[in-house]
Parts: structure tokens; sequence; C-alpha cells
């Protein structure tokens, strides 16, 4: 069972109104840094938002997408035509959603199956990203967030190359962590069934390199 580790009011990040938990609250937590580290593992997060592109009736959109983190800051990015960027960047309230399947729980009844897992929800406000500077930073974060440390290695974007990448901030100011670890929860009548029960970790794990054509062994990666 995870609990709430102590945390002082500036690093805590809620509970608030949308981040108030609900159900098996002794899983959640509000601290800054158990979130950061969740968004900074997890290789995608889920954008959710409410479109109406074309004036039209609006309706519920959830979009997979790669992420970066700079201090509170969430960075997304993709073209400037990008139908979502270009709906958050009108200040339409966002919901950003991260996840990691640490393992499958595997109980005695079908009822007490469950995963394990760290999870993240941030509600927000998104931002346009117009400073050059900061757009620099967010592309180096976000190439170092699918391979870390690449960016110091890799040319860095031109300044055409910024023109055709829009990027949106979503400051970090409302979320909660859930956390799950450990067996599964069977009944007490239900122990002495002939039933294997137990966890069976999940991870995910990089393959060999595939070079490139033209690449050399010698070349740093």
């Amino acid at each position: 069972m995870v609990t709430d580790p102590p945390s002082s009011p500036e690093s805590s990040l809620g509970p608030g109104a949308r981040t108030t938990l609900r159900r098996q609250r002794d899983r959640g937590i509000h601290d800054a840094s158990v979130v950061y580290a969740i968004l900074d593992a997890a290789p995608i997060c889920h954008v959710g938002f409410t479109a109406a592109p074309d004036g039209s009736e609006a309706y519920p959109v959830v979009l997979p997408m790669v992420h970066a983190r700079l201090g509170d800051r969430l960075y997304l990015h993709g073209a400037p035509a990008n139908a979502m960027l270009g709906v958050l960047a009108t200040g339409t309230p966002v919901c950003v959603t991260a996840t990691i399947v640490d393992g499958l729980v595997l109980a005695r009844s079908m009822f007490h199956h469950s995963m394990n897992f760290r999870c993240v929800t941030v509600f927000g406000t998104a931002e346009i990203v117009d400073d050059a500077d900061e757009i620099r930073a967010a592309s180096g974060a976000l190439v170092d967030h699918v391979v870390p440390g690449r960016a110091a290695i890799t040319r860095p974007p031109t300044a055409s190359e910024i023109r055709r990448t829009r990027f949106v901030a979503v400051p970090i100011v409302e979320a909660s962590a859930k956390i799950r670890t450990g067996g599964p929860n069977d009944e007490p009548e239900d122990l002495d069934l002939e039933v294997w029960a137990g966890h069976v970790p999940v991870s995910s794990v990089a393959g060999a390199p595939v070079p490139d054509a033209g690449v050399a062994v010698s070349y740093p990666r």
C-alpha cells in the first residue's frame, strides 16, 4: 500500500476540485516530486480536450503525444497546422495523463485481477510558446525524454525548423499521481483456492540499436 508522503505546501499540487481522489485514496499522491518523476519516466502522454474546430457542436478528443518537462512546465509540440495544438493555443482547458504499467496482478478471483501502475493526471490551460530560446530548450528536453543525453550530440534546430514547429506549455499547478504496487487483494474465503495468484512484473526494454546507412560504429549515440 502506498501512502501520501510528507510534503510542504510549496511541493504540493493539490488536492484541488479536479484532483481529489474519490476511490482508493490511499494510492493518491500530490507531491510535485512524485508527479514529476512519473511524467519523466512515462514515454508518452495522452492529451484530452474539447474541440469544435469548425464551429459545430463540441466533442471530446484524446490524443497520444510525446511530452517533456522542464521545471513546472509540461511541453507538447507538433506542426503549426496541428489541429489539437491550434485549439490548445486558444486557452482551452486541457487534461494530460501519463501511465506506466509495472505489473500484472493475478488473483484467485476474477474480481480482484488488477495491474500495478504509476499514473499522473495534470489539469491546466495550455500556453503558446513563442520565445525562441524556450523552444530550443523544449526541443532538447523532448529529445532527451526519448533518449537521455541525446540532445547534446545532435544538431540543434535551425531558425527555419523552429518556425515550422509549434510548442505549447501546460503549467503543472494542479496534478495528482496514483500508484499501485504489490500482489492481489483476495478475499479471505478465496485464499485456499487451488489457483495461482501473485503479480508478474512488466517493464519496457530497448532492443539492440540498428544503425542507419552510412553510420560508423565509432559514432557517439
